[in-house]
């Protein structure tokens, strides 16, 4: 899933690309994607795209006052094409849900794989009317987001510090991966209570979240739109490395499976040597 580092690599490229040019076409090709239909999508035509915005992770085309929103869930990408084809799409099947066509003959494909269909694309004349956006918490990135603000979020936390983490409610733009390397520079278990973190556990916490989302979104400055996939798995220090050494330690990367997801961790960066409880791997981890 695209997380706050490619989808503010998304924003600003497409801010590059989109920001003074007139949208003349947008087509619907999957229909389930479109989760408001007034206005519709077609309004947006003939309007200049005048700004593009980052609410977490969900990408926001400024078109004269009229908002295109996009969340692009787990499987869904943003495909820039320099010349898009001649014709219409045709539906299908096929992973092409929603195309936007520039006049330049430019423009871009929101696609998704896979048969679970999460990406939702709303119009809208405030993203705050997007109910997604109108929950989120604070950006771990903006400059109001302090050492003090993080601490008055996690007070009264009692579940483990991975899934604080990641909860859209509590801090804008964080998911699965980069929860994981977050915890892994904070030498973290990812099972801690949130409850129990000292005042210097939430000053290293607070730290590495910001230092690993920071040095992310640097490492993704200026990425082609196509090419930051593979940017933010080769950036990756445990996450997705099940079996490999950690990169700081040597010792071997271990995961624990949930019935939809996984996580990684370092045992001796972060759990002080001890694997932890995971009945789905432990057998191939022996």
């Amino acid at each position: 899933m695209p997380e706050l580092p490619e989808v503010e690599a998304l924003r600003d490229f497409l801010a590059d690309h989109l920001v003074g040019r007139e949208i003349v076409r947008v087509l619907p090709v999957a229909i389930s994607v479109l989760k408001t239909y007034d206005p519709a999508p077609t309004a947006l035509e003939g309007r200049t795209v005048t700004a593009v915005a980052r609410h977490g992770k969900f990408l926001d085309i400024d078109a004269g006052g009229l908002h295109l929103v996009t969340h692009l869930a787990r499987a869904g990408w943003l495909q820039w094409k320099d010349r898009l084809p001649d014709g219409p799409p045709k539906p299908g099947k096929g992973p092409l849900a929603l195309r936007v066509a520039l006049e330049t003959g430019e423009g871009f494909d929101l696609t998704e794989a896979g048969t679970t269909k999460k990406l939702a694309v709303y119009v809208v004349h405030d993203p705050e009317e997007v109910p997604g956006v109108a929950r989120l918490g604070p950006d771990p990135l903006a400059d109001t987001f302090d050492e003090r603000t993080f601490a008055a979020l996690l007070d009264g936390e009692r579940r483990q510090i991975k899934g604080a983490l990641r909860d859209q409610k509590l801090i804008a733009g964080v998911g699965n991966a980069y929860s994981d390397e977050i915890l892994h520079a904070a030498r973290m278990s990812p099972f801690k209570l949130a409850a129990t973190l000292t005042p210097d556990d939430v000053h290293t916490l607070y730290e590495a979240l910001r230092t690993t989302l920071t040095e992310a979104v640097e490492r993704s400055r200026g990425v082609a739109a196509g090419r930051l996939k593979a940017e933010k798995k080769s950036g990756l220090r445990v996450h997705g490395r099940t079996g490999e050494p950690c990169p700081v330690c040597g010792d071997t990367i271990r995961e624990v499976s949930f019935s939809d997801s996984s996580l990684q961790y370092c045992p001796t960066c972060q759990t002080g040597g001890k694997p932890l409880a995971d009945r789905r791997m432990s057998r191939l981890l022996k």
